[in-house]
């Protein structure tokens, strides 16, 4: 099958699938917190390290994820990606201690990320401008159905079986993608167009990338802008169960508005494609952005005790204005590498992942004891964010004439 002929709704589907894996299996599991924290005596901080110690694997990992598909294809990377991703989950399962259990979450996290990271160079590899962005928008919305989905699942299954039972579905989960993958999934990088990889070319590469001063403004500008709403999702047992006072099955008052919220504006980033601007697209998802963090700073200055739904609303608004900025920063990265979109895309996961190790294994534990400090942390992020997205906009802003022009990068031309 021919990367061109597959058609875009299946390729988003199978896109967004693979990107679920590490939703997956951060949100799945949240529900279960308790249980586990129980069976093998673990603190509340130590029960948090689950989900730190999974995420700085995928942050090492997802350096390499890029330029190996660069090298060797985008299919091969994905399939054994999947199967090592399942046989993780195997291990989880059958861990006798919570030492057992880490050793497994980072090998989770080794290889969970090998979907989102090479599923947005796949993006670039079939489609360019709008449609590209109108692809990475579909892939969003599917994507963005997991963290919504996730703990519900963990909590259903934690209501008829144990709480091992939740990784025996990341199992099964993670088979029917990797048959999917191997059944639907084209290789969609020519052999003529791999570059060889080597310990030596990706160090180099990493550092012709960082040295780019577009490419890091535009990295910390997606990084930090998603951080704030990944506080609260890294955040969430404490958030749904000790300050909003739900149970382990109430998990979804908390994700299916915040996803949804992401859903929306995913579609909303696919359908305004090639009819506004990139610019303009990532300025009102800036600028809703901004609207969350004053009505969530405002509710929580203004109550003792946070309540649904209207605790929710600010996390809905923040959800949209991420879906509607990220997939133009990340079009505009990969634009700067047409050769590297594989390394690229990893470098790019490799600092938001990195923010997001921080912020669930440091962040978290020392603000999700109180709403307020949660809120004013996370309007933090989104103020840093928008900061740095301006300070990208000064760069590439048009100078005089005397000294030539100077477009905005990539998609943000538009």
């Amino acid at each position: 099958m021919a990367p061109h002929s597959i058609p875009r709704w299946r390729l988003a589907l199978l896109l967004g699938a693979l990107a679920m894996f590490g939703a997956f299996s951060i949100d799945t599991i949240f529900p279960a917190f308790p249980a586990i924290g129980e069976e093998f005596g673990a603190s509340k901080l130590a029960m948090q390290q689950t989900i730190s110690f999974y995420l700085v694997a995928y942050a090492l990992m997802s350096l390499f994820h890029g330029p190996i598909s660069d090298a060797v294809g985008r299919r091969k990377v994905i399939l054994v990606g999947v199967a090592i991703f399942a046989l993780a989950s195997v291990g989880c399962a059958l861990a006798p201690s919570l030492e057992w259990l880490l050793a497994f979450r980072v090998l989770q996290g080794l290889s969970a990320g090998v979907g989102l990271i090479v599923g947005r160079a796949i993006v670039r590899d079939c489609l360019d401008g709008p449609e590209a962005q109108r692809l990475m928008s579909h892939i969003m919305m599917v994507f963005g159905i997991a963290p919504a989905i996730a703990p519900i699942i963990g909590g259903w299954i934690l209501g008829v079986a144990d709480w091992q039972a939740i990784f025996w579905f990341l199992v099964l989960f993670a088979a029917a993608i990797w048959v999917a993958t191997a059944v639907w999934m084209p290789e969609t990088l020519p052999p003529a167009e791999r570059t060889p990889v080597n310990a030596r070319s990706i160090v180099q590469g990493n550092r012709m990338m960082l040295s780019n001063p577009d490419f890091v403004l535009l990295a910390l500008a997606g990084s930090f802008n998603f951080a704030a709403l990944f506080l609260y999702i890294a955040s969430a047992p404490a958030f749904v169960m000790d300050l909003l006072g739900l149970n382990e099955q109430q998990f979804a008052w908390f994700f299916v508005p915040t996803i949804s919220g992401m859903v929306l504006g995913a579609f909303t980033s696919g359908r305004l494609a090639g009819r506004v601007g990139a610019h303009r697209l990532a300025w009102l998802g800036f600028a809703v952005c901004g609207l969350a963090v004053v009505l969530n700073l405002g509710y929580n200055l203004a109550v003792e005790v946070p309540r649904v739904p209207w605790a929710i609303v600010p996390m809905v608004l923040n959800a949209y204005g991420v879906a509607l900025v990220f997939p133009v920063l990340t079009l505009a990265i990969l634009d700067l590498f047409p050769t590297r979109r594989g390394a690229a895309s990893s470098l790019q996961a490799f600092i938001s992942l990195s923010l997001n190790a921080a912020v669930a294994g440091i962040v978290s534990p020392w603000v999700s004891g109180s709403a307020l400090l949660l809120a004013f942390t996370g309007a933090l992020f989104s103020v840093m964010a928008f900061l740095i997205w301006v300070l990208y906009l000064r760069r590439n802003a048009p100078v005089g004439p005397q000294r030539g022009e100077r477009a905005v990068v990539g998609p943000l031309s538009s």
